[in-house]
Formats: C-alpha cells, sequence, structure tokens
C-alpha cells in the first residue's frame, strides 16, 4: 500500500485567516441605513400630501415655501449638530434668533442698511455663543444651566427692546431678498443660503480636524484631553458656531417676515434638537450627521406643512412629532445595545 504522503511540518497548522469587514465599513453602513430611512420618510410624506391635497402640496410655490421654512430652522440645526456632537446641549438658540433679529430691525440699525442688519445679526448670534462658550468651557457651568440662563435672558432683552411691538423692516434691499423675482432657477435665496451653510457645515465635521476634535471631545472628553486636544476651546469654538448659525438664521427669518419680533424663534431649540437626533446625532455625544440633521428638518417642515394643508389641530401635529422623537430615540439606544 501506498503511504500517505505527510504534509510538510507545520503546514497543517497553517489556516488562511478569514478577515473581518473593518469596523469603518460597519458604520457606513448603519449610516447609510438610516439615511434610506429617512429618505423613505420623506417619500412617505410625500405620497401623503399628495394623495390628500394633490393640487396643493405639489404645487410648485408650495414645495419652495417647505424649502424656505426649513432654512431659517435648518442654519440652527446645523450648528446644534456640532454642539451635541460634542457631548453638550444649547437651550437658547430661539431666544438669540429673537434677541438677533430684533436688536438687527431696531430703527438704528435699519440707517445701515442691508450691510448693517446683517453684521448687527451675526454679530449678535456670535456674543451670545460666546458668553455660553466661555460659561460652560472655562467657567465650569453645566451646558443645560448656561444655555437656559442665556435663553431667560436674551428673551427678556428682546422684549425690551422692542417694549412688545413688531419692527417693520423698510430697507428694500431686504425685501427684496424675499421676491419672487430674487429666486435663481426657481430656488429662493434663503435656501441657497441654508444649502451653502449645509455643505460648509458637512465638509466641516467630516473633513477636517475640527470636527475629528468636535466628535472625540463627545465621545470622551478626557482620552481627547490626554490625546492633546484642548478641550475647553473646542467647546467654546462649537458655541461660538452655534451662535454664528443663530445670527444667519435671525437675518434669514428677518427677510422672510420683513420684521424683527420678540417672539421669533419660539420653540427652534426643541425642533433643532429633535431634528439632529431623529437625523442620527448621537445626544450623549461621540456621534453627529450633518446629512441626517437635515432630513430631519425636512420631515418635520413636511408635516407642519400637511397638517396646514389639510387643516388639522396644532395639538395632533405636536403629537406626531413627539411620536417621531421618541422613535427616533429608542431606535438609537437598540443600535447603541448592539454595537
Amino acid at each position: 500500500m501506498t503511504q500517505p504522503v505527510s504534509p510538510p511540518r507545520g503546514s497543517a497548522d497553517k489556516v488562511t485567516p478569514v478577515s473581518e469587514p473593518p469596523a469603518w465599513r460597519a458604520l457606513v453602513f448603519r449610516a447609510d441605513v438610516r439615511t434610506l430611512s429617512l429618505l423613505g420618510v420623506l417619500a412617505v410624506l410625500i405620497v401623503i400630501g399628495g394623495v390628500t391635497r394633490p393640487d396643493e402640496f405639489l404645487d410648485t410655490r408650495n414645495l419652495q415655501l417647505v424649502l424656505t421654512q426649513a432654512s431659517v430652522i435648518g442654519v440652527v440645526t446645523v450648528g446644534m449638530t456640532f454642539v451635541i456632537t460634542s457631548g453638550g446641549i444649547d437651550l437658547s438658540v430661539g431666544a438669540i434668533v429673537a434677541l438677533a433679529s430684533v436688536w438687527a430691525t431696531t430703527v438704528a440699525t435699519q440707517e445701515y442698511g442691508f450691510a448693517g442688519i446683517l453684521f448687527t445679526a451675526v454679530i449678535v448670534g456670535v456674543g451670545c455663543g460666546l458668553v455660553n462658550g466661555l460659561l460652560i468651557a472655562y467657567g465650569g457651568v453645566v451646558p443645560f444651566i448656561a444655555t437656559l440662563a442665556m435663553l431667560a435672558s436674551a428673551r427678556g432683552l428682546a422684549l425690551q427692546i422692542t417694549d412688545g411691538s413688531t419692527q417693520v423692516v423698510g430697507v428694500d434691499a431686504i425685501l427684496n431678498l424675499g421676491e419672487r423675482d430674487a429666486y435663481v432657477l426657481g430656488i429662493p435665496p434663503l435656501v441657497l443660503v441654508f444649502a451653502v451653510v449645509t455643505i460648509i457645515g458637512w465638509l466641516l465635521l467630516n473633513r477636517t480636524t475640527f470636527g475629528r476634535r468636535t466628535v472625540a471631545v463627545g465621545g470622551n472628553a478626557e482620552a481627547a484631553r490626554l490625546a492633546g486636544i484642548d478641550v475647553r476651546r473646542q467647546r467654546l469654538y462649537l458655541y461660538l458656531l452655534s451662535g454664528l448659525c443663530c445670527g444667519i438664521a435671525a437675518f434669514l427669518l428677518i427677510v422672510l417676515s420683513g420684521s424683527g419680533q420678540n417672539t421669533n424663534g419660539n420653540l427652534y431649540e426643541l425642533d433643532a434638537i429633535a431634528a439632529a437626533i431623529i437625523g442620527g446625532t448621537l445626544l450623549t455625544g461621540g456621534r453627529g450627521t450633518i446629512t441626517g440633521s437635515v432630513l430631519g428638518v425636512l420631515i418635520f417642515t413636511m408635516i407642519t406643512n400637511i397638517f396646514a394643508l389639510n387643516n388639522l389641530q396644532s395639538d395632533v401635529q405636536q403629537i406626531a412629532k413627539g411620536a417621531i422623537i421618541v422613535a427616533a430615540v429608542l431606535v438609537q439606544r437598540r443600535t447603541a445595545s448592539t454595537t
């Protein structure tokens, strides 16, 4: 009988390793699933709006209105996404928008025209963000308390400036931006500004060291500090960025409404936080997505529009939004527990 030929010594122990997919592929897959899910929700809402009010919902003017309304809160949400990704929170964004809008529409400010209104809105937003950042990063104040104090202070100051009245804008260059003649290829200027802010925010979060530091601080602030990141300075920058977005949003709101009111930006903080959460930004920090936040804004704005067109009560609309927020948080917890 022929003896079996034994394999070379050690060859039997050599097993070709089966490579596991890298972790980044799993992250990309989960991100794609979240994005596709949000796009699916948008598609369902479009179908519902098209079925219930086909002539009105699918009208070009109505779709332009939806995008325009989403632009203001959308810019605020971009800034909020950065703050939440870092593990913080900003409850003052709506009040900052109100303060910036009324300060930029005073009679004295309007004398400087378009540039004066834009500059004032932005500088007031950045100034409020600076105060928040200094209190939180260097004062050691908890973000919830610091921004809650800013919310109360900014609302009070806005009321004091306006004395409860509406400040009408009389600058033609501002008012003309809201007219259809100012549209670029059928796109309102406010939507273009929102698109630019979104692109810059996406690049900043995903393609720069600033974005990586933001994620690192939100994931583990102590580990980020040991890795050489100046955590306090990073947090200061993030609240400055949030204030800047509020200032831009205030200017867009002035263009949209043609006035400044102390009630502007009411509940913007809740809408921005909700949009970021359902978009996939982790409330505890360490993960954020600008794309998801923008889709979240569009979902909420479209829900509001559909309810308005169908003459449904606002309380039902708020219940629907609350249910969506709870569902998004539960999905986040389930995703976190399986990773």
